[in-house]
C-alpha cells in the first residue's frame, strides 16, 4: 500500500529528524537509511519543494528538516511524495454509481483509516521510540 517512494522519503525524513541541527549530505542519508543515492536525491528534492526539508551548500552543509519534528506527520511526508488517493466516485465510470459500490466504499474506507493513522503519528514519536529496534536509520 505504501509506495517505495514514500517509505524512502519516511526514511529520510526519520534520519534527519533524529540528528537536529545536524545538516546530513546526500551521500550520508543514502547509507544511513539503506536507500540508492540517486533514488534518494530524487526524492529529497520532492521534500525541499514541499517545504518540509531545506538544503544548506556548502562545507558543512546538507539536508535538514525544515520543520520541527513534532509537527511533523507520516502523512505529511507521505503526501508529498506519494499521496494516498480516495476513491471519490466510481473508478468504472459507471453512471449508474451514484455513490460508491459495496467494494471501492470499503476500499475508500481502509485509505481513510490509514490516512488517520499516519496523520496521528509525529516524526518526533518515530524518533523518541521506546522500541528496542532503532528505527529507519543505521548511523555509524
Amino acid at each position: 500500500m505504501l509506495s517505495k517512494t514514500a517509505e524512502y522519503a519516511l526514511r529520510a525524513v526519520a534520519c534527519m529528524g533524529g540528528q537536529p541541527g545536524e545538516p546530513a549530505s546526500a551521500d550520508r542519508l543514502a547509507e544511513q537509511t539503506k536507500v540508492p543515492r540517486r533514488y534518494l536525491t530524487r526524492v529529497l528534492q520532492d521534500l525541499a519543494a514541499a517545504g518540509l526539508v531545506r538544503s544548506r551548500p556548502g562545507p558543512g552543509g546538507g539536508y535538514e528538516l525544515s520543520r520541527s519534528t513534532d509537527e511533523l506527520t507520516i502523512l505529511d511526508v507521505v503526501n508529498t511524495v506519494a499521496p494516498i488517493e480516495r476513491i471519490r466516485r466510481c473508478p468504472l465510470g459507471l453512471k449508474s454509481h451514484h455513490k460508491l459500490c459495496p467494494l471501492h466504499a470499503e476500499l475508500d474506507k481502509a485509505y481513510a483509516a490509514t490516512e488517520a493513522a499516519f496523520a496521528g503519528v509525529t516524526i518526533k514519536e518515530l524518533v523518541e521510540s521506546t522500541s528496542e529496534i532503532i528505527p529507519l536509520c543505521e548511523s555509524k
